[in-house]
């Protein structure tokens, strides 16, 4: 379909198509059977760039192990990695390995316009979990089938906000493991 502006800056066109009806054409539909493993499919997904305060959390995610920064002074957990306590301004700290399970806090299914590697894989997912441990603390990630499913390989009707998840690791190619997160009770 292609509309011309006309001088009044109305489109004229032999057909209409509302904005809704041009994102919903190419959208496959989704389920929780996970697609087949592409090996490019992650290919060119955005890469967290771990910084030095940061660089144990993907330390600990490559080892299958979720933590967290936590001051060694008072005690309080704090997300993301920081070198100052915002509680007592202390700057000792230590890693808190955390149990991984935690409840969707939100969540969102994201629209075009979309980067061409998310486009190939919508509709997914984008969740914040609250973990169980650490209710302040809330992580972004996406609920998948499997740790190495596909981000589509939930069905978008299956998400709730309160949902029971455990965090899973999945190993970008040539690049960091990632946390993902699944359904408690699926």
């Amino acid at each position: 379909m292609r509309a011309e502006r006309s001088p009044r800056g109305t489109t004229a066109g032999t057909e209409s198509m509302t904005v809704r009806d041009a994102m919903n054409t190419s959208l496959p539909p989704a389920t929780d059977t996970p697609p087949d493993p592409d090996p490019d499919a992650d290919a060119d997904l955005l890469r967290p760039i771990p910084d030095d305060d940061g660089a144990p959390f993907w330390e600990y995610a490559a080892r299958g192990e979720l933590r967290v920064q936590t001051c060694s002074d008072c005690d309080e957990p704090r997300f993301p990695p920081r070198p100052c306590c915002p509680h007592c301004q202390s700057f000792t700290a230590h890693w808190q390995r955390m149990s991984g399970r935690g409840r969707i806090w939100s969540y969102v299914l994201p629209h075009p316009p979309l980067l061409p590697a998310y486009a190939a894989q919508a509709p997914y997912n984008a969740i914040i979990v609250e973990l169980t441990e650490a209710p302040r603390i809330r992580l972004v990630g996406n609920l998948v089938a499997t740790p190495d499913a596909a981000l589509n390989s939930v069905d978008p009707a299956r998400l709730r906000i309160g949902a029971p998840v455990k965090a899973v690791f999945h190993a970008l190619p040539g690049g960091p493991t990632v946390p993902r997160w699944v359904l408690e009770r699926p």
